[in-house]
C-alpha cells in the first residue's frame, strides 16, 4: 500500500503534468479559430476537467490556475485569453463536483455518462451567463478597442454562447474519454 506522502507527491506530479500539457497545447494552439470573430475552440482546458475526474475539485483548481499562470508567463499577450479560459472552464468541473458532493459521491459517479448530463447542462448555462457580459464589457474592449455597444452589434451574443457551448462540450467530452474510455483513471 502506498504511503500518504507518496500519494500526495503522485497527485502533485500529475497535476503539474496536466497543467504543463494545457500550456503546451495553448502555445502551439491546437484547435479551431473563427476567422470572423477570433474565438477559439481548443483543448487547453481538457486537462483541467480531467483533473477533476482523476482526483477531485481541489486538484482541478490547482491544474487550472497553474495552467493559466503558465500560459500567461510563456505567452504574455494571452493573459486575457488565459483569464477568459479560466472563467469559462471552471463551471465545467465545478458543477459536476457540486452535484457529486451533494449526492455524497466521488468523481467516479460520472463514469456513467448519463450522470454527467445534468451538471454539464447547468455548467454550460452558467458559463454563458458569465462569459457573454465579460466578453462585451471586458475582453472584447481590451482585445479590439471596441466599445461594449460596438462589440454587441459586431458579435451577436448567440455567437459567443455557441462557441462557449461547443468549447464546454469539448472540454467535458474529451476529458471524460481520456479518463474513463482510455482508462487514465487507473493512474490516479
Amino acid at each position: 500500500m502506498a504511503s500518504p506522502n507518496h500519494l500526495k507527491v503522485k497527485r502533485l506530479v500529475t497535476a503539474s503534468a496536466l497543467a504543463a500539457f494545457s500550456a503546451v497545447v495553448q502555445l502551439i494552439h491546437i484547435g479551431y479559430q473563427s476567422p470572423q470573430f477570433g474565438m477559439w475552440i481548443d483543448i487547453v482546458a481538457v486537462t483541467w476537467v480531467a483533473a477533476y475526474f482523476l482526483f477531485d475539485l481541489k486538484t482541478s483548481f490547482i491544474v487550472s490556475f497553474l495552467g493559466a499562470i503558465i500560459i500567461t508567463l510563456f505567452a504574455p499577450d494571452t493573459w486575457l485569453g488565459a483569464a477568459m479560459k479560466l472563467l469559462g472552464s471552471v463551471p465545467m468541473f465545478l458543477f459536476p463536483a457540486i452535484m457529486a458532493i451533494s449526492l455524497k459521491k466521488t468523481s467516479d459517479y460520472f463514469k456513467k455518462p448519463l450522470n454527467l448530463l445534468a451538471p454539464t447542462a447547468v455548467a454550460l448555462f452558467v458559463r454563458c451567463l458569465l462569459v457573454i457580459p465579460v466578453n462585451y464589457f471586458f475582453a472584447i474592449p481590451i482585445w479590439t478597442g471596441m466599445s461594449p455597444q460596438k462589440a454587441m452589434s459586431a458579435i451577436p451574443w448567440f455567437v459567443i454562447a455557441a462557441f462557449n457551448v461547443v468549447q464546454g462540450l469539448v472540454d467535458v467530452t474529451f476529458s471524460w474519454i481520456l479518463v474513463y474510455k482510455f482508462k487514465l483513471k487507473r493512474f490516479s
